[in-house]
């Protein structure tokens, strides 16, 4: 091993020898590949060239790569054509530097170690250069410099070093699969008929869903005064009042009922959202906080729901036009700090993509798949919401469609879920015929009562169940949707 180490061709400074490698490893990596080309198939997934510290040693990789990857044999002999005239090469002794490098080959049971050994190397090589060049640049005081970017574009660099450590799952056994999916049936068994996911508190929306799962998409989509941020926040208020701590059925610690919940409100600032969530706690129209037109019990009320609810694990970040890439790293870094169970976005449109595309559909694309890739890494679901397009004002019918979604290719092929909320009162509401038509009076009303207070949300998509139509009550002066109460019910005083 020793008569081949080598540093750098043409390196002479101690600085670029002071960085994180072992050619050593490098070496024998390479001589194992050279001798036994199925060691390549083991290490695909964890190393690539980029990831070798000797250049000699990256074009070598490179090329046996390509001849592996083509079904042709990779050797020192094979090799020796493709290398000829190269200076590194000649350097280090030409062609015999590659029958060095097989003689020092590992066997290839190691050869995932040494692998996994080289590319975190390379990883700590590219956080020392970041953190120069973080460095450099903070030094650097212009105008248009601004230390605020400079932060934004450190975190989008340091989450797309972290996204390239995940190595690929790749393939498992079918036994494997089965086993996880007997598990999964087993503790669904055990909750006798119960919520597989998080509960919204809403009893005819979590039955039809089966509560709120991990690692889904759930898209809420609808035309603007429907209530999608209402709902949004009501299901969020939700979670977020009933969660408990505790040990889970599966030994790990965290939430056992309700959950920690992230709200990205694009749109309405975070004092704002506030207001509508203790608008519903207290029952206090949300047009009279805003005005201050409180008597003084409902301002009584308003400070004690705010006092209830401080404690609650509801965190609100109002940020406006957030990158998807920043949505993912401020969501990572708030599970680590106090954890997420539920994500909310309000809404997908306000999101920028990381870079800048040739048409929005396909940063709309980017950032629906950015979504579903947060839902699955953190193992949370994630509900985005999204607006509609205004061809659902045209129709006679005006109940949503997949279709009328904004860019709703992707949208609803990364989305898990997608419901609509929909209220006829609303539009109702604005066909109110003339005074002097009393018989069209006399319809209007009638509809208008048979209405009043009711809303729809229509699941057009499930994954992994029915879709249909969920009935729910709606308090506009309260910004609150509940259960609603079913004509059987009446007699039995079940309210909302």
């Amino acid at each position: 091993m020793n008569e081949i180490a080598t540093i750098r061709p043409g390196e002479d400074s101690s600085e670029g020898e002071s960085l994180p490698h072992s050619i050593e490893a490098e070496q024998q990596l390479l001589g194992a590949i050279l001798t036994n080309n199925d060691v390549y198939d083991r290490i695909a997934s964890v190393v690539s060239a980029g990831h070798f510290f000797e250049p000699l040693h990256a074009r070598i990789f490179e090329i046996a790569a390509a001849r592996i990857q083509k079904n042709a044999l990779a050797s020192p002999v094979t090799l020796k054509a493709f290398l000829e005239d190269d200076e590194g090469l000649e350097a280090l002794g030409g062609p015999a530097y590659l029958v060095r490098l097989a003689g020092a080959a590992i066997s290839a049971y190691a050869a995932r170690d040494y692998a996994q050994m080289i590319r975190d190397f390379a990883v700590r090589r590219e956080l020392i250069a970041l953190g120069r060049d973080i460095s450099a640049r903070a030094s650097e005081i212009t105008v248009e410099n601004e230390p605020s970017e400079q932060i934004v574009e450190a975190e989008q660099k340091l989450y797309k070093l972290g996204e390239q450590g995940h190595a690929a799952r790749g393939f498992q056994s079918f036994l494997k699969a089965a086993t996880d999916a007997v598990r999964v049936a087993a503790a669904a068994y055990q909750r006798e008929g119960g919520l597989a996911g998080i509960a919204t508190g809403l009893e005819d929306l979590d039955r039809k869903l089966g509560g709120l799962h991990p690692s889904d998409l759930l898209i809420l989509a609808g035309r603007p005064s429907m209530g999608k941020t209402s709902l949004a926040t009501n299901i969020a208020f939700n979670i977020a009042k009933a969660y408990q701590r505790g040990t889970r059925p599966d030994g790990t610690e965290g939430a056992v009922q309700g959950g920690a919940v992230g709200f990205f409100s694009l749109e309405m600032s975070a004092e704002q959202l506030a207001a509508r969530i203790l608008s519903e706690a207290a029952e206090v129209p949300s047009e009279q906080i805003r005005r201050g037109d409180m008597t003084e019990a409902e301002f009584r009320r308003f400070v004690e729901a705010a006092k209830a609810l401080e404690t609650c694990p509801l965190y609100i970040d109002d940020t406006p036009a957030l990158p998807i890439s920043q949505v993912a790293a401020r969501a990572r870094r708030l599970k680590r700090t106090h954890g997420l169970d539920v994500l909310f976005v309000d809404y997908l449109q306000l999101l920028r993509a990381a870079s800048a595309k040739d048409n929005r559909v396909n940063e709309v694309s980017e950032i629906t798949q950015g979504l579903k890739a947060i839902a699955k890494e953190l193992n949370i679901p994630v509900i985005a919401l999204s607006q509609l397009s205004r061809q659902v004002e045209s129709r006679e019918d005006k109940r949503p469609q997949l279709s009328d979604l904004r860019e709703s290719g992707s949208i609803e092929q990364d989305a898990d879920v997608v419901m609509f909320v929909f209220r006829e009162e609303y539009y109702a509401e604005r066909e109110k015929p003339s005074d002097d038509k009393l018989d069209a009076m006399a319809d209007w009303q009638a509809r208008m009562e048979r209405l009043l207070g009711k809303a729809e949300v229509i699941i057009g998509k499930q994954r992994h169940g029915p879709i249909g139509t969920v009935d729910l009550s709606f308090e506009g002066k309260f910004t609150r949707f509940g259960n609603l109460v079913k004509p059987w019910q009446q007699g039995a005083g079940e309210g909302f």
